[in-house]
This record gives structure tokens, sequence and C-alpha cells, in this order.
């Protein structure tokens, strides 16, 4: 796996001094104009420390360029107090290595230089910043280059010259205090990130209420669900004002935010979103079950469908279908149903990529075969808005093309072919192309060793660019590795890699600040090896990036029946994943599944899906509804599934 410094989100100093399960000794939730914060312990001051390892992986270096982000309320401070808002300090020494305090009209960014032998304390002063008005404010403090500025919520910054390569082996991060318990910090305290490399002003003063902007908070911090989950109780309990009345609606501004109000006639229990009340006793919209909506009748077996819009034109889908005459189709959606808009020629077509580059709209298949010349081409097809209808743009030579993906990384777009084999060679290159906007065409800018493969996926993470490849088969089995890489310096470069069994497809997705892939592995074939009972009946994984390991660690195992495709998609709160079951060694007609998010559990079987051959599942959402539309490989006919919802 990748083993460099690599910062992947924020680093949230604040997160990591609070334990996921309850408050540290002496802390407390206070709520204040609806945000909440904390009040720190002045007896234990060391409870409130960890160490800086925890947070820099792999490297003991202070950052030389960063940003420190913070979101307090200050109660007010005696002229002749100091108060520090944090400190990182060597564990065998006095001196703070970097911290940051305030006393009642300035604030005090400390750090130690180490340029002569022993080093000293330097401190930079900025003046004028009056903070104790009992109000909340962000900071945030930037350094880069030889050069410091201070902003209080998005004003105009302060600019006043920071040492390079500072040591932070073994120091630890202490909030609120300097490892004494004279000057801890006495407000409340909201927010504390440090982001490595970039000044964070654009991003935090964008928002609409920059006084309480929030790159990284605490889960304990954050607002208030607008209905707790049926069984769920408040895991940690916080102090705030409620209004009880007979009769009358009270006034739901910004002011009242997250404030209740009990209506005692109706005995109701309302909560201010700061514009309506919310009832607490209202259901989310929930997944109640599926029913079929429309048989969609396809030119022949369908391996891939894409479901895209097109700007001021509709929604479409396109197939991917078998035979080359008459091609593979494209469907628009009218009055509620999908209807035949454009057939195209192509050559066992396997799938379809929707992109664009600026106001352009492209969509590209990927050619199994060859065509009637013995040529072997996929085609990136262009929308003329004149014709309203998509024309020949570029062929690319490809190789048994299984999928197309699209991409755009620093401004620039790409576009990676999968090659699956060349005759009956199955370990050959595929390829990354980048767009060049001189020539207007798609030229090569990376060839990635490949065996047999069936899919690209990527995806980012933070300021990280990765790609995913699906390895299905390498001549003599399926048992082998998939890879991921990550985009460092202009090019792809290994990050991990992960033994998948026949592995069809990778799918990437978020619940709430985790990230998880899924692989469908499709059939456990080694010709080394006795055959197993079942090529087929073999275990999906899911993994999850775990931040700390900075490497993708496995989170599931789901029971698949030759596992084709991974789809995910929400309803209201909750989230699922559906499987393209296709065949269980007997036959291809099968349940396919959708599973539900469970949270600690994970994911949960939730309803049965009968299909055909399933190859391909895409979900999307119309003014109706959510639906879902799913591809077979063994009958030309597809399916509109419609999620019903109660």
């Amino acid at each position: 796996g990748w083993d460099g410094c690599l910062y992947l989100r924020p680093l949230d100093i604040l997160s990591e001094v609070v334990p996921t399960t309850r408050l540290a000794h002496g802390m407390r939730v206070f709520q204040v104009e609806g945000v909440r914060g904390f009040q720190l312990a002045t007896s234990r001051p060391r409870a409130l420390g960890f160490p800086a390892s925890r947070l820099f992986i792999h490297c003991d270096r202070f950052p030389e360029e960063f940003s420190i982000i913070v979101t307090l309320r200050v109660l007010s401070v005696p002229a002749k107090r100091n108060e520090y808002v944090f400190t990182l300090m060597a564990e065998e020494s006095s001196s703070v290595l970097v911290g940051l305090r305030y006393a009642s009209d300035k604030l005090h960014f400390l750090f130690w230089s180490q340029e002569r032998a022993g080093g000293w304390q330097t401190r930079v002063t900025f003046p004028n910043v009056s903070l104790s008005d009992n109000q909340w404010h962000t900071l945030i403090l930037a350094v880069s280059g030889q050069s410091f500025s201070l902003t209080v919520d998005c004003s105009i910054p302060k600019d006043t010259p920071f040492p390079a390569s500072l040591s932070v082996k073994r120091a630890s991060f202490y909030l609120g205090n300097r490892r004494r318990r004279k000057g801890v910090f006495t407000g409340l305290l909201r927010q504390l990130v440090l982001l490595p490399g970039a000044d964070a002003t654009p991003r935090i003063c964008t928002a609409m209420n920059f006084k309480v902007a929030t790159l990284s908070v605490p889960t304990v911090l954050q607002d208030l669900p607008a209905k707790p989950a049926s069984n769920e109780v408040l895991k940690y309990p916080y102090e705030t004002d409620t209004k009880v009345t007979l009769g009358s609606r009270p006034p739901c501004t910004k002011q009242e935010k997250a404030q209740f109000w009990f209506n005692a006639s109706r005995r109701g229990l309302y909560l201010c979103n700061g514009s309506t009340w919310i009832s607490m006793l209202e259901a989310k919209q929930r997944l109640d079950y599926v029913e079929e909506y429309q048989n969609l009748e396809t030119n022949s077996e369908t391996m891939g469908v894409e479901v895209f819009t097109i700007p001021k034109v509709g929604l479409f889908a396109a197939t991917a279908n078998r035979y080359t005459l008459p091609g593979s189709a494209i469907y628009k959606w009218i009055d509620g149903k999908f209807v035949p808009y454009q057939n195209i020629p192509t050559y066992q077509a396997q799938s379809w990529k929707y992109f664009t580059i600026g106001k352009k709209i492209f969509l590209a298949v990927a050619n199994f075969e060859q065509n009637e010349r013995g040529q072997e081409f996929s085609v990136i097809y262009k929308w003329s808005r004149r014709k309203e209808k998509f024309i020949t743009y570029q062929r690319i030579t490809t190789h048994s093309a299984r999928d197309w993906e699209a991409f755009v990384i620093e401004g620039e777009t790409f576009l990676a072919v999968v090659n699956h084999r060349e005759g009956n060679n199955h370990n050959i290159d595929s390829v990354i192309y980048r767009w060049n906007p001189r020539t207007g065409l798609f030229e090569t800018n990376q060839t990635i060793p490949t065996s047999g493969a069936y899919d690209w996926e990527f995806f980012t993470i933070g300021p990280y660019s990765f790609l995913a490849v699906a390895n299905t088969f390498n001549g003599t089995s399926t048992k082998i590795y998939s890879h991921i890489y990550i985009w460092l310096s202009g090019s792809f470069q290994l990050f991990q890699s992960i033994l998948t069994f026949g592995a069809a497809d990778w799918e990437v997705f978020h619940i709430g600040d985790r990230v998880f892939l899924a692989v469908a592995n499709s059939h456990s074939y080694d010709s080394r090896m006795p055959a197993p009972s079942n090529f087929y009946a073999i275990n999906s994984s899911i993994y999850e990036l775990n931040i700390t390991a900075q490497m993708f660690v496995k989170f599931q195992d789901l029971l698949t029946y030759s596992a084709l495709d991974w789809e995910f998609f929400s309803v209201g709160d909750d989230s699922f994943l559906v499987v393209a079951n296709s065949f269980d060694g007997f036959t291809f007609s099968i349940n396919s599944i959708i599973y539900r998010w469970q949270g600690y559990e994970g994911f949960v079987a939730a309803h049965h899906l009968p299909t055909v051959g399933c190859r391909d599942w895409e979900a999307f959402h119309t003014a109706e509804g959510s639906y879902l539309l799913y591809s077979s490989a063994k009958e030309p006919l597809s399916k509109v599934l419609k999620l019903k919802t109660t």
C-alpha cells in the first residue's frame, strides 16, 4: 500500500479529544443561539490531550503551510489574563511547539523556532482582535511561505513572517490549556481544525453564517437531526432553552434555530430549523416496497445501461446491446416511460458512458467485437443540438473493450478504457486518454497493465484522485489482485491491491463522512486447483477507507451469485445497495437483492427482486419519484422498477 505523508482530510483536533461513545471527563456541551460547543474542565488539563502521532501518520514534521480554523465563543477575559485555545507540546519539555492563545483584545500565535541550537519561542501577535463579546466567532489563521494572516468572521485578513521542518516527534496536542491549570480556556469551543497545505479562507467564507461556518465539527456538536430514529436515545445530553406555550405558535427565525416548542394543547413537540417548526413526531420518507413499472423491450440482450440528463432536453437511457443491427438504443423519458429515440450501430456493445466537457455533450460506447471490415474501434459520439441526435465524433482503437470511465483532474478531462483481452491474451494494457482542447481530441496519456479487466471506477477523497480497476481473469485464474491507483505528480501510481474473484465492478459510495468501496465478485476459478462446489456462489465484499491506516479495509462480506454490478442509492435518510446477481450455477432466473444500510450491522437484505441474467443496475429520480432500471444480458427485455415510499 501507499506509505507516504498524505492528509486525506482536514485534521480535526477537537474530534480527537472527544471519544465517540462518551464525553471526556469534565467536558460539557452547551447550546447558545442554536449553536453547540464544548465547555472544558479546568481540573485535569492532561485529560484533554492526545499524542500528535494520531494525526501525523507516517511523518513527524508539522506542515510548513497550513490553516488553523477555530470556532469559539469567548467569555469576557480580564485585561491581564491569557487563555489558551490549544497547544502542541513536546512531552519532555514545558515549551510550546505550536499554540494559540488570546488576551482581552489580542491573539497570539506561538511556535518554536529551531534555526539555532536549542531553538527559542516565537510569538506572532495580532492586535485589536476583540472576541470577548459573548458572540460566536470563526478565526482562520493561514500560514504560507513566511507570512501569517488572520481572518476573523471572514473580514479583511490581518497579515503579519513559520519555521521549516518543525519536529512533532513525541509531542502531544492539548485542548484549551498548556498542560497546567493556569490559562485554561473558559469559553465554548465548537471547531478546531488543522488544514495542511491550504488557506481555508475561501472554503469557509462562502457560508451564509460565517461566524459559525464549519469545515469539521465533532458529531456531538452537529445540528440536531430533524427527527431522531424511532428508538434513538440522545447519546450526548446538552443544555439549551425550551419554550412551552399554550395555543398560539411562537416565531421561528434564525434567533430561535434549534429551540424546541412544546405545544401543550396538542401535546406536540417541535424543533425550529431557522424558518419553520418541524414536528419531531413525523416520519421521513422510507422505502416500503418495489413494484414493476415498465417492461422495456430492447433491440437484443443488454450488457449495460446508462441513464443521463441532457440539460433543457430531457432524461435518457442508453442500452449497450449485443447485436450490430439495429444496434444499441437510446431511449427518452416521455410521460413517465422510456420510449425509443435513436439507434446506433454497435459491435457487441458492453457499456455506455455519458460525460460533458464545458458545453459539449458526449456519449462513449465500449465495443467488444470487430466491425464488418475487421477493425476494432470503440466510439465517442457527440450530441448535436441542431439534429437533436448523437453523431460520431472520434474512433479509438480498443481490444475487447468492456467499460469507459470519464473524470476530471485539476481541470483536465480524462477518459479511461478497460481493454479486456487481445486474442486469447488477457494480460494487456488498458489506456487513459487525455482531452486535448487544442485539437479537440482524446490522446493517449498513460497505459496501465490489466488482466481481463471489466471496470474502471474513479473517485476523489479530499484533494486526492483515485482510479480502481476490476481485474477479472489472468488466463489461468480469477483469484487475482485488483488495484487502486492514486494520482500523484501527473500520473496514476499504485496505492493498494485487493484480492478479488473475477471482479466485474467497483462501486464507491459515501455514508456520512465514511467512504466505502464495494466489489462485485463474479466467479471463483483456478485451472491449477480442484473445482469448488459452486464457482458462482461466492462473497462479494465491501471495503471502508481507514483514514489512519491510509488504506481500504474489509468491512463486510455478502453472499452473491455471479455478481456483475453494485449500485448505491438513497431514499430519504436511508442508504441502499442493489446487487446484480446473474447466475447461481444452474439458472439465470435468480433474485437480485436490495440491501439497506443498518449502521453498525452494515448492509442487511431488505428486498428480493426476480431478475433474469441481470447485468447492470441504474438508479434515477424524476419529479414523479425514484426508480431502478436493470438490464438483462439473457433476454431482450430490461425492466424499470418504481420505489414505493411511505
